[in-house]
């Protein structure tokens, strides 16, 4: 307990910093700090509302993990992660690492392999929100401004959205207040922001998601995906077991019914579970760019091994046909949502783990191999805009650019999951379905779509799976390409 500006301020009793050579040791003390901190917060918040405006100020702090090396590392140079680029002092604060454990463990036991330092485990300076902190009780909610008897900021410590950025992704320089380095690619603000997010847009709690994520703007592929999850679950052997649907509603009995939402949520989201995180996840995204980064944003956060966009698109050639595939291995961006954060002139390159996975997922589906492959399939480049009516307006620009670019296909999405992969380092990749030619007379109306939509989602989706599963076996090493990392690196994924 201490005094600021004439407040009495509470915060909870926690051990001091303390080093360690032990990941586990490591994530057991920083799951006892975050536990006591928001534990405190709730605590003092469930006070304030039976008894009132306390007569004290209620603050926990964010635990934090530091490290300190004065020697380069000896580290492994396949490794794009685990190491920090030179001398210095690095730190990361922490949220959920109940939820984040096992990531925890494998990133701190890569520091410790190749700094030979043990790290430095203890409360950190950055204040923790107690909406946040609340969010962890489901018999508490915090709220609104203006619904209490006195003002919760002058009690509890509040989200503060000039401390939530994404400054160390985008490469501007960020330092913690005393000059230590970002040892991970999200502050603890930032992440408890998106896990609040995510809960809103998807209604889908954040232990559900799991490591490889697949992204549509369909809902065939959702009803296509729980009829695919209800065969694995009535396989013993298919090493999946559960099924999540919206509103966290979990079944583990393929035949168990799901009850029908009253409302779907923004972005319904799905999960096909597996062991250790290594299920599906389907994300219905519906239309548009905006809504392409905002679900990328915040599950960005989470740390997946891979997402895929697996949609619909305009073919832009004659010579494709409705349901043939598009594999893109670049990108036209006209999406316009992440140009403040990515310029237009950063490439956004292809990652061939992605790009071979996904090939051989369409051979081993469609049963096609080789020169036979390009029947149904094209390699190309896909063109993301912002307009979904593009071809009402004067089309001399966007065919000009079209035809300049060598695009084969038009979408609203896949440029902006791509970027964002690339943005936040989480492997990307494409695989479209023509469904409409518009430059060449076949406008998706409901008569010509039908028959597209019966033959080929299953297909599409079942591809879609199959590339994750591939990327399932592969080394995380391997997947997490060093094409993603720059030379100014955290050590953490």
């Amino acid at each position: 307990m201490n005094v600021e500006n004439q407040v009495t301020i509470r915060t909870p009793d926690v051990p001091g910093h303390e080093a360690f050579t032990d990941a586990k040791a490591a994530v057991a003390r920083l799951l006892s700090l975050y536990e006591t901190a928001a534990g405190f917060l709730s605590e003092r918040f469930q006070e304030a509302m039976d008894n009132g405006q306390p007569e004290t100020r209620a603050r926990a702090y964010y635990p934090e993990i530091r490290l300190t090396t004065t020697t380069h590392a000896k580290m492994d140079n396949r490794l794009s992660f685990g190491h920090v680029a030179e001398p210095g002092v690095y730190a990361t604060t922490v949220t959920r690492p109940d939820l984040f454990e096992s990531y925890l463990e494998q990133q701190i036991q890569l520091l410790l392999n190749s700094h030979g330092v043990p790290v430095i485990i203890g409360a950190s300076d950055t204040v923790m929100p107690v909406h946040f902190a609340a969010a962890n009780d489901p018999n508490l909610t915090v709220p609104q401004d203006g619904t209490l008897d006195f003002n919760l900021r002058d009690n509890f410590d509040v989200p503060d959205l000039s401390t939530t950025h994404d400054a160390i992704v985008n490469g501007e320089g960020f330092a913690y207040p005393d000059g230590a380095q970002p040892l991970a690619p999200f502050t603890a603000q930032r992440v408890d922001y998106s896990l609040a997010r995510l809960s809103h847009y998807t209604a889908t709690a954040a232990e559900h998601f799991q490591n490889h994520v697949l992204f549509t703007n369909y809902q065939f592929y959702v009803e296509e995906f729980e009829n695919y999850a209800r065969k694995m679950l009535a396989d013993p052997n298919s090493g999946y077991t559960s099924f999540v649907s919206t509103g966290n509603v979990e079944i583990t009995d393929a035949e168990a019914v799901i009850p029908t939402p009253a409302k779907l949520p923004q972005m319904p989201t799905y999960h096909l579970k597996r062991e250790n995180g290594g299920g599906i996840t389907l994300v219905n995204i519906g239309v548009g760019p905006s809504n392409a980064k905002t679900a990328t944003d915040h599950i960005a956060v989470l740390r997946p091994h891979a997402w895929l966009m697996v949609g619909h698109c305009a073919g832009l050639r004659n010579s494709q046909r409705l349901g043939d595939f598009v594999l893109a291995h670049a990108y036209l961006r006209e999406d316009h949502v992440l140009d403040d954060d990515l310029p237009i002139w950063v490439p956004i390159p292809a990652l061939a783990e992605i790009q071979i996975a996904l090939e051989t997922a369409v051979a081993d589906v469609t049963k096609l191999e080789g020169y036979e492959l390009k029947r149904i399939m094209r390699t190309g480049t896909v063109a993301t805009i912002d307009n979904r009516n593009w071809e009402l307006r004067d089309q001399s620009g966007p065919v000009q650019r079209l035809s300049q670019s060598r695009a084969v296909a038009l979408d609203m999405e896949s440029a902006t999951i791509a970027a964002n992969g690339f943005r936040f380092r989480v492997p990307y990749g494409t695989l479209l379905c023509v469904s409409d030619k518009p430059l060449h007379g076949e406008l998706k109306l409901p008569g010509m779509a039908s028959g597209f939509y019966k033959t080929q989602v299953a297909a599409h989706l079942m591809i879609g799976i199959r590339a994750m599963e591939r990327l399932r076996e592969m080394p995380l090493e391997r997947i997490h390409s060093r094409k993603l990392r720059s030379f100014e690196e955290t050590a953490f994924l």
